[in-house]
Parts: structure tokens; sequence; C-alpha cells
């Protein structure tokens, strides 16, 4: 589990995210970054969505938001973060197309999503 300094967790934030409207799309996760940071000090901030129109069952949806959480902690441990320390917060959202894929095809998906940011 991420560390609560790492975590996204209030309304306000993740609407603040989704108004700078930076995004980027991969193997059915998008990524959507949030401002720039001013101070290197505050870490960045990331949270993960996976809605109710993706798979009605719960259980289905928790399994993909697990596995993108575990993904993204094995980079924040690696510290091959690349770009993504420069913004405020990040949020990944599932969709139906990744909620068939296995660990290995997530992670590569999440790496090659924090690798493409600029």
């Amino acid at each position: 589990m991420l560390p609560k300094q790492f975590r996204l967790k209030n309304k306000a934030a993740f609407s603040a995210t989704y108004r700078v409207k930076n995004s980027s799309h991969k193997g059915g996760v998008t990524l959507f970054a949030g401002i720039k940071k001013k101070d290197s000090e505050t870490p960045t901030r990331v949270g993960f969505v996976v809605s109710k129109k993706t798979h009605k069952r719960a259980v289905k949806r928790n399994r993909l938001r697990r596995l993108m959480r575990e993904s993204y902690r094995l980079v924040l441990k690696n510290n091959d973060l690349g770009n993504s320390q420069n913004y405020m917060s990040l949020i990944f959202v599932g969709t139906e197309h990744a909620l068939g894929k296995n660990f290995a095809e997530i992670q590569n998906i999440i790496n090659n999503l924090i690798q493409r940011l600029k």
C-alpha cells in the first residue's frame, strides 16, 4: 500500500487534477497529470480510479485498482519516476480494456505512461 503522504484523497484535489486536462492513454489506463510543482519538497500525490461503468462487480474494479496501485508502488520503490515527480498530482483511471490484463501487462502500461510525461 502507498504511504499516506503519497495518496490523493479529497474531491477538490481530484477535480483540480482533471481540470488541467493533461492526459495520456495506453492499454486501458489513462493518466491525468495535475499542475507542475513550484518546489520539490512536496511529494507527488497519486489517485487510482475505476468507475462503476467499467464493470458492475466491485471485485473486478478493486482488483484493477490494486494492480495499478502496486505497479506504482514498485516504480516509486525503484525510484524510476522520471518527470512524474514534477507534478503535484497524478490520477490513474482504469477502463474496461484493462480488466483482463495481468500484473506484468499493467506494470508495463504504468511504466510507459510515467515515462511519457513531459
